[in-house]
């Protein structure tokens, strides 16, 4: 925790001190003296938690330095390949050291161990290269750096996700170690504003918890209160990214998710590239996204890399079916009970015929076949999957035939929670579609209770609760209210990916525009950018 504190505390002063300094033009060279290009170097590499800074004595004699991204190379292959026999005396002919292409010429062709590599005079192409998994050696004496390529992404172990699969996208998925996870996303993300911060955390597990995001794009408020709420965690475990989660969300009692888990790297490196912050922890195959936003939990990779049309056409389907599994039985329930005369005749007439051997009112009804429902899923759930199968066949014959059959149920009754659990499933996020489950139950009993007064009374509550929410700072119903047009291009419909130049406005990301401006664009875009700064 005091490691959290004192980086939040840096990063307070940083910000408060003086204005970021311009990066220096492209184009420096080195000087070869390492006090002067070392500093500079880490300077445009900035401080992150996986950069590895290595000074030791090249051939036992010259000092030099090696700089690398401990998240994207292999430490055993840098240490026996590299390290090793540059550390050792030279053997042969120790003159042609004295001089600085011998020097290099014989570190290429007798000392290390590596298939491609150059040199470099330029200082300000380092940092790419270092992002890009080459390995950088500085020597005293000698203003030229050596680019070794030793790039190594660990992919072994790296499947599709469990819980959230795409019909078209990437099959890569978070594993259970943190260095695995990062260089996935350097992986995705080669630019020099990426920051990780890696800092313990939990007094006795000491779980290495990393905090992700763009420098150049990040709100410094919402990066330095994520730290702050980080750096108030009292605890003597971290064992999954679940705990960091209940710690710093805003409103721990409501129902909703306001800190959004996801398994994908590609959808973290999304949020990143929109201005949001991400939590990793060592041994967890999950990361967090904040701020997350009601908006979030019902969107998935396909919405984006389908064409726009089929995109919102789906986006559209998956929100009608969120409605069905939130208000489809409490509204059967209170026109059953109370104004059946909404219905068409012959309809209400075939209801009453189901419903003639059943001793309980519709409201008890629903219920009980809304609960068995739950046990069902969640005995599925925790079965092993070839059980779990077979159970579920079983579970559904009882639940329709068999329930049917002995009176405790109408067949439209169990249309009605079929039609409901298989909306749920249509939830992307499972923790949003638990809530959603949650509420249903209160829906129906308002029903039983008031008929569709009730409903409407626990529709207004649970909006008037949505309002009220906030994810670090953002309202949790944005962008839907505060309404901007800017905002809404990604929210009931997708519009193309060209029309969205800018980042949604309530991250107040620091860098607002997605595409340059310079970018010629056709008419009907000018006209669609001329309103968005209308709208400002």
């Amino acid at each position: 925790m005091q490691d959290w504190k004192d980086k939040y505390a840096s990063y307070i002063d940083k910000q408060q001190s003086s204005p970021p300094e311009p990066k220096p033009a492209s184009g420096s060279r080195l000087t070869g003296e390492l006090k002067t290009d070392l500093p500079e170097l880490q300077a445009r590499l900035g401080e992150n938690g996986d950069l590895v800074v290595r000074d030791f004595l090249l051939f036992g004699a010259y000092p030099a330095v090696m700089l690398f991204f401990s998240s994207l190379v292999n430490m055993e292959q840098v240490r026996e390949h590299v390290l090793k026999p540059l550390m050792a005396p030279p053997s042969g002919q120790p003159e042609i050291l004295e001089n600085a292409g011998g020097m290099i010429h014989y570190i290429w062709s007798t000392a290390v161990q590596v298939t491609q590599g150059t040199t470099t005079a330029d200082l300000s192409a380092l940092p790419q290269a270092a992002v890009k998994g080459d390995l950088i050696l500085l020597i005293d004496g000698i203003p030229e750096a050596l680019r070794m390529e030793m790039r190594q992404i660990e992919m072994r172990g790296v499947e599709q996700p469990q819980t959230e699969q795409v019909i078209r996208g990437p099959r890569e998925g978070y594993v259970e170690k943190l260095e695995n996870n990062l260089s996935l996303l350097r992986y995705r993300l080669q630019s020099t504003d990426f920051r990780i911060e890696i800092s313990p955390l939990g007094a006795r597990t000491q779980s290495r918890v990393a905090l992700c995001y763009i420098d150049s794009v990040t709100d410094s408020s919402l990066v330095a209160e994520v730290m702050r709420r980080i750096s108030l965690i009292h605890t003597d475990g971290i064992l999954d990214a679940g705990y960091i989660e209940q710690f710093i969300e805003d409103q721990p009692l409501s129902p909703f998710p306001q800190v959004q888990s996801t398994e994908r790297p590609d959808k973290t490196v999304a949020a990143l590239l929109e201005g949001r912050v991400a939590i990793l922890v060592d041994g967890s195959p999950f990361a967090l996204i904040v701020p997350a936003l009601f908006n979030q939990f019902f969107q998935t990779v396909d919405d984006y890399t389908e064409r726009f049309i089929m995109g919102s056409l789906i986006r559209i389907i998956r929100l009608i079916a969120l409605a069905c599994s939130l208000f489809f039985p409490a509204l059967y329930v209170s026109v059953i009970s109370y104004n059946p005369e909404l219905l068409p005749t012959d309809f209400a007439v075939a209801i009453s015929g189901g419903r003639a051997g059943v001793p309980f009112p519709a409201v008890l009804e629903v219920l009980i076949m809304e609960v068995s429902m739950e046990v069902l899923r969640e005995a599925t759930i925790r079965l092993p999957q070839m059980i779990g199968g077979a159970l579920s066949i079983v579970g559904v014959l009882v639940i329709g035939q068999a329930a049917v059959g002995a009176g405790l149920a109408s067949p439209i009754t169990v249309v009605i929670v079929a039609l409901t659990t298989i909306g749920s499933f249509a939830t992307p996020a499972y923790n949003a579609a638990i809530a959603l489950r949650m509420l249903r139950f209160p829906l129906i009993l308002l029903a039983g209770m008031f008929g569709l007064y009730g409903v409407m009374t626990g529709t207004i509550l649970i909006l008037n609760h949505l309002l009220y929410l906030e994810s670090f700072g953002v309202p949790y119903m944005s962008p839907y209210i505060p309404g901007k047009w800017r905002d809404l291009k990604d929210t009931l419909v997708r519009v193309p990916l060209w029309w969205m130049r800018r980042r949604p406005s309530f991250l107040h990301a620091r860098d607002t525009d997605r595409l340059p401006r310079s970018v010629p664009a056709a008419e009907i875009d000018q006209i669609l950018r001329q309103g968005d700064e209308t709208d400002e």
